[in-house]
């Protein structure tokens, strides 16, 4: 693969500035360029870093993708244009794993209460029976790959059990039990939290379903940081609404942004951030160490870093 031009698609603005990650790429030996700024066409680009895909970039050899999920891009037919795709798995476990530690200890310690008491200037405290402490309550991370890594270290950090979902139920490090897919039902009836955090696939899509949800405990909390299409929307919403769970934790939704119209938005035992719980300000430094790493390879005539199959 050629590599001697490279563009940074104005989409990664999403995450941080353009200019910033050009500016952190300025010491590789190949021209960087954002693509507004220098370049509307890809013509005479060799690659390009972008948040969004966009069919220009069949015209480029490889494309970086700035979030570990790839389910934008169309893969059969970057592969039929032999273009290579890269994503940025990998830096996300940490951030990640802090936001759903914050989303839990809101829970057990009725954060989200006061905030929105503090709101209306009401002094109201928690009954008696209301707020609680995590230590030995019990969670369910379905995925451990870096994300579910971040959140299961967090987790256990905080005194939590916690058992695992993923394909193979090869055992993980402060994971009590490791479940299959097929065992789902199986692996949420005991938590109190259950935490989506797989890739978006066609093997995943709906996997947190009616089912799943039925078999959550009266007390559990669903908290979903991977994709919105791998819960069933509707019917986390009518769980909520019957009372079948406790509530939920979103930060990804079917359709982003969240309709205003989505009775989401006014639950009191929901917590809805806006597909941001992978923010920090050293994002764009994760991404330029990953693009930096994948030009010195390209240009030595190796496969570049996190290359999706």
């Amino acid at each position: 693969m050629r590599l001697d031009t490279l563009g940074i698609d104005p989409s990664v603005s999403t995450l941080f500035p353009p200019e910033v990650l050009r500016d952190a790429l300025s010491d590789l030996p190949v021209e960087t360029v954002v693509l507004d700024e220098a370049r509307s066409a890809t013509d005479s680009l060799d690659g390009v870093v972008t948040f969004a895909y966009d069919e220009r970039f069949l015209d480029t050899g490889w494309i970086h993708s700035v979030q570990a999920g790839v389910d934008r891009f169309p893969r059969d037919r970057l592969s039929e244009a032999n273009v290579v795709l890269t994503n940025s798995t990998g830096i996300h476990g940490d951030a990640i794993g802090e936001t759903v530690a914050g989303y839990v200890l809101a829970f057990a310690r009725r954060l989200h209460d006061h905030v929105s008491n503090q709101r209306r200037a009401n002094w109201s405290q928690p009954e008696w029976n209301e707020a609680w402490t995590v230590a030995g309550e019990r969670a369910c991370v379905v995925g451990l790959g870096s994300l579910g890594r971040g959140i299961v270290d967090r987790l256990t950090g905080l005194g939590l059990d916690v058992d695992g979902v993923r394909r193979t139920p090869t055992p993980e490090p402060g994971v009590d039990r490791v479940y299959t897919p097929s065992e789902l039902e199986t692996a949420v009836s005991d938590a109190r939290f259950v935490v989506a955090a797989v890739p978006l696939t066609d093997e995943t899509s709906g996997i947190i379903d009616r089912a799943v949800i039925s078999a959550m405990r009266e007390d559990a909390y669903l908290i979903n940081v991977a994709r919105g299409e791998v819960v069933e929307q509707e019917s986390l919403v009518a769980a909520i609404e019957s009372g079948d769970i406790a509530g939920a934790a979103l930060d990804v939704f079917e359709t982003e942004p969240l309709p205003e119209s989505s009775p989401l938005w006014d639950m009191n035992e929901v917590i809805v951030s806006p597909h941001c719980g992978a923010f920090t300000h050293e994002y764009v430094d994760h991404v330029a160490s990953i693009v930096r790493e994948s030009v010195r390879r390209v240009r030595a005539g190796e496969t570049p870093v996190n290359t999706v199959p």
